[in-house]
C-alpha cells in the first residue's frame, strides 16, 4: 500500500513496510523530486494491542493514520528534516534518529 499527498510544497508518500511482521509505517518525504528524508512509526509488537485489540496492521492505520500525518505536518512546518521514527512501546512512545540505523532500518517504499 502507497498513499501520497502533498503540504507545503513536499511530496508525502506513505505505506506501510512491505512483507514486514512487525509494524513500520514509513512517509517519504520530497521536495522537488528530491527526496528530503523519512520519518516512520514504529510499533513494538507488546504495543499493538492497545491501539487495536485484533492487532490488526490496517485497523491500526485507519485508527491512528491522522494522527501521524499530523506529526508528519509538524515536522515540516517546524523545518525539521531529520530522518526521524515515532517509536510506539507498552511502555509509551518516544522518537528516535533513524539516521543512526541506516543499516537496519529501509524504507521500502
Amino acid at each position: 500500500m502507497k498513499n501520497a499527498w502533498t503540504y507545503k510544497n513536499h511530496e508525502v508518500e506513505e505505506g506501510l513496510k512491505p512483507g514486514s511482521k512487525t509494524f513500520r509505517y514509513f512517509f517519504k518525504i520530497l521536495e522537488s523530486g528530491e527526496k528530503k528524508c523519512n520519518y516512520c512509526v514504529w510499533i513494538a509488537d507488546d504495543a499493538l494491542g492497545r491501539l487495536d485489540p485484533s492487532k490488526e496492521f490496517d485497523s491500526i492505520i485507519a485508527s491512528n493514520k491522522a494522527v501521524w500525518q499530523q506529526w508528519v505536518k509538524d515536522k515540516i512546518d517546524n523545518g525539521d528534516f531529520r530522518n526521524r521514527a515515532l517509536k510506539l512501546e507498552a511502555e509509551g512512545q518516544r522518537e528516535i534518529d533513524l539516521s543512526d540505523m541506516t543499516d537496519h532500518i529501509r524504507p521500502d517504499l
